[in-house]
């Protein structure tokens, strides 16, 4: 059974990217490490994509997850019976984190595979179902 705070931070490791808080405020390097978000003047930024997020940064220095949670449109939950915050991943904020498909390998009608992109210039119509 885990016995501290640390310890259950380590156990959910970087499942789904998301993070286990005691409170609102984040340290910005461990808001970096566990989401590949970092907060810069422009705003929470990761890589080439840059989210406006006036009020993230406290005036000591850490993140309020409440404004980073809104701006990146990251689930964010409080339990205050224990005293936990949990922040989840991003979920389609308002810039796109990147526009690079995959390119998946499908099959024809006689079982051959070939690679989508090979009909780009073409017209395709994706048919999809699941028995669910």
């Amino acid at each position: 059974m885990l016995s501290t705070f640390r310890e259950l931070r380590l156990a959910i490791g970087h499942v789904g990217f998301g993070m286990l808080l005691t409170s609102s405020s984040m340290d910005p390097l461990d808001f970096t490490a566990r989401t590949g978000w970092t907060a810069k003047p422009q705003g929470l930024c990761q890589g080439e994509v840059c989210v406006p997020a006036p009020g993230s940064v406290k005036a000591d220095g850490t993140l309020d997850a409440t404004v980073i949670a809104e701006r990146l449109r990251m689930p964010l939950v409080h339990d205050e019976a224990h005293g936990l915050w949990a922040l989840g991943p991003a979920s389609g904020g308002r810039a796109l984190t990147t526009a690079v498909a995959p390119d998946p390998v499908l099959r024809d009608r006689n079982g051959d595979s070939f690679l989508l992109s090979s009909l780009r210039g073409r017209r395709v119509i994706m048919v999809a179902w699941a028995s669910w």
